[in-house]
């Protein structure tokens, strides 16, 4: 991380230590939650199963009359079974969490299992006093080494052991590497904890049971109807798939097929969420086929059948949506029909078929406002302004506020995290910006800012308009249809699509359409401050946020990222390092989008006239002032 040209931090900065919940299982309950998540994705089947036994075990804990004490050992076996800087209550806890990044390493740490006391370099023997216990099987790492060893050998007082108890100092045989007196040495698995997991889900193959009847007959195409074998399964209680394949038996010369034979085949379903609880074979005597490959493939294709006809019956079709307000408005109901979604298909306004699509107005975000800029330089052929809500929340900027809002048609910009008390300030701040400055509308970025902005004005697409952002990630028709029932009346399109997709977006005239055509894309906005190291503020910060220091992640490729801190809400957004530049002629859209983060007045104007024109702002960076530097 860097403070202009400065380097005030380093490491894996973006990496967080493991959220452990345990603690707050029975505020989960009392809140009424019904699920919790395991996060599992990269970890092993060891890990889901020692996470999942634990977890049970707290929740009926946290059910019943018993007090509700988390054990110390089975706080060990999550960590040990993977943890990243061991564990954190991520932004559970009311407190500042100052122990939400782990910048060290960014995968799995082990327990602390002791430092080497003494490596004999010649024999590859290291001693230690164990913090924890260890055996034969068991796997360490040391500080220096980026891999791991599995212990072999383990001694105690130059006699052979094979398991030790915490404070035992003992000497670990067959270890070469970067190796040093007081390295710190890890435990990174447990060979036990490995198989107890092994063993709980060696049986748990759930599998859905059926019936099937295989027909074999001598000038008759092979056969097999699938039916449900328990009348308790609501999604398969009328299932009845029948499949015939184009394989046609004969009679057999020398040795014909057994029952046994294809029973065996068909059982076969092990890679499949099915099994067969009975298999009926009506079957001609003397019949052969020629390869048994035959029966697998007989046996895939159905319950290929089968499970498509799972994947219809289980699909959700949406109808209704409805939102109701608890402020100033009544409850709303949104349909979709598909009459209209059928039309939306083939919609196409006459000037756009005849290629007479006008050019597209100018929308600008500023994503900072700097005091010494003086916005009245600004060109008049902007359009729109996008200013964040967070610079409507005193009185500093209020003189350009009032400069811009006086020129240009002026949206409040939310934003896509909002904490209580960024709601609280909207609510104080909101209706005295709309009258002070002339809002003629809000970008909204998550479907939550409908609700904070119905609960504070009446008929609010009556007097606002509604742009949403492209954190909304419209993709297809039924999403813009549905955000035109919402009230919305622009909607910017998603960066993450690609052209086609975004050309196709564009014929669906229902919604004016915004297109970001210049500008750095927000990668992730972080619940965290990456400048404080917390997730709330705190009394001693050092309060970088509130300067007016440029501030960028640096990766391994010295690529720039840069970071915008709100310390209002004690969140980071990180933005991409390269900026994104797409000709508006290329699409009908109705305004272009251009987002500035550290560009100056006059290269606001530059960019403005050039996408104006209808161009695309080729391999120049405009940051700074800076005109002539490649991107």
């Amino acid at each position: 991380m860097y403070e202009n040209e400065k380097k005030i931090n380093s490491g894996y900065l973006l990496s967080t230590r493991d959220l452990c919940s345990l603690d707050y299982i029975p505020s989960f309950i009392q809140s009424g939650v019904k699920c919790l998540k395991i996060e599992g994705r990269m970890k092993s089947p060891e890990y889901v199963s020692i996470v999942t036994k634990i977890y049970k075990k707290y929740i009926k804990l946290a059910l019943s009359n018993e007090p509700y004490v988390v054990n110390t050992e089975d706080r060990k076996m999550l960590m040990q079974v993977f943890n990243r800087g061991m564990s954190s209550s991520g932004h559970l806890s009311d407190e500042p969490n100052k122990n939400l990044v782990f910048k060290d390493k960014p995968s799995n740490m082990g327990l602390l299992l002791g430092k080497v006391q003494n490596y004999n370099k010649n024999r590859g023997l290291i001693t230690l006093k164990l913090k924890e216990p260890i055996k034969i099987g068991d796997t360490i790492s040391l500080e220096k080494e980026t891999g791991s060893y599995t212990i072999t050998e383990l001694m105690e007082n130059k006699k052979n052991i094979t398991d030790t108890k915490i404070g035992q100092t003992v000497t670990v045989g067959r270890m070469k590497g970067n190796i040093s007196c007081h390295d710190k040495i890890y435990k990174m698995s447990s060979k036990e904890l490995s198989t107890l997991a092994k063993e709980s889900y060696k049986q748990e193959n759930r599998q859905i049971p059926l019936n099937c009847q295989v027909t074999i007959k001598k000038e008759q195409p092979i056969s097999i109807r699938i039916t449900p074998a328990n009348s308790n399964s609501a999604l398969y209680k009328d299932l009845n798939i029948y499949y015939e394949s184009n394989e046609i038996p004969v009679e057999a010369k020398n040795k014909p097929l057994e029952k046994e034979t294809v029973i065996h085949q068909i059982s076969k379903t092990a890679s499949t969420p099915y099994q067969f609880k009975k298999i009926a074979v009506s079957m001609d005597d003397h019949i052969f086929i020629p390869k048994l490959s035959i029966l697998n493939e007989l046996r895939r294709n159905a319950l290929d059948l089968v499970e498509a006809y799972a994947i219809q019956h289980c699909s959700r079709k949406l109808t209704t949506f409805q939102e109701t307000t608890t402020k100033n408005t009544a409850s709303t109901s949104y349909r979709i029909k598909d009459n209209v979604l059928s039309d939306m298909r083939n919609y196409m306004k006459k000037d756009i078929i005849l290629g007479k699509m006008q050019s597209p107005k100018i929308s600008v975000l500023l994503n900072n406002l700097d005091s010494d800029f003086n916005y009245l330089e600004l060109t008049d052929k902007i359009d729109n302004i996008y200013i964040p809500l967070k610079f409507f929340t005193g009185k500093k900027y209020a003189n350009i506020l009032k400069s811009l809002s006086t020129r240009f048609e002026t949206y409040i910009y939310m934003p896509t995290i909002v904490k209580g008390n960024y709601k609280n300030l909207f609510y104080a701040n909101a209706e005295a910006s709309v009258k002070n400055y002339d809002i003629k509308g809000f970008v909204i970025s998550n479907i939550c800012n409908i609700r904070l902005l119905n609960e504070l004005f009446t008929d609010l697409d009556k007097y606002f308009k509604l742009v949403t952002n492209y954190t909304f990630n419209v993709f297809n028709q039924e999403t813009v249809l549905a955000l035109k029932d919402l009230g919305i009346s622009r909607f910017a399109l998603s960066p993450e699509l690609d052209k086609e997709t975004l050309q196709s977006l564009c014929h669906y005239n229902y919604l004016e359409k915004e297109m970001i055509v210049y500008g750095r894309i927000p990668l992730l906005n972080m619940n965290y401050c990456l400048l404080g190291e917390t997730d709330k503020c705190y009394p001693d910060c050092k309060a970088r946020c509130q300067t007016k220091n440029n501030y960028y992640l640096q990766d391994r490729l010295n690529m720039n990222f840069p970071i915008m801190p709100d310390n209002i809400q004690t969140v980071t957004t990180l933005f991409n390092s390269k900026i994104t530049s797409v000709c508006p002629c290329d699409f009908s859209i109705n305004s272009a989008r251009i987002d500035i983060l550290e560009e100056d007045i006059s290269s606001i104007n530059h960019i403005v006239e050039i996408v104006k024109s209808g161009r695309r702002l080729e391999g120049k960076d405009y940051t700074n002032g800076n005109l002539n530097r490649d991107i």
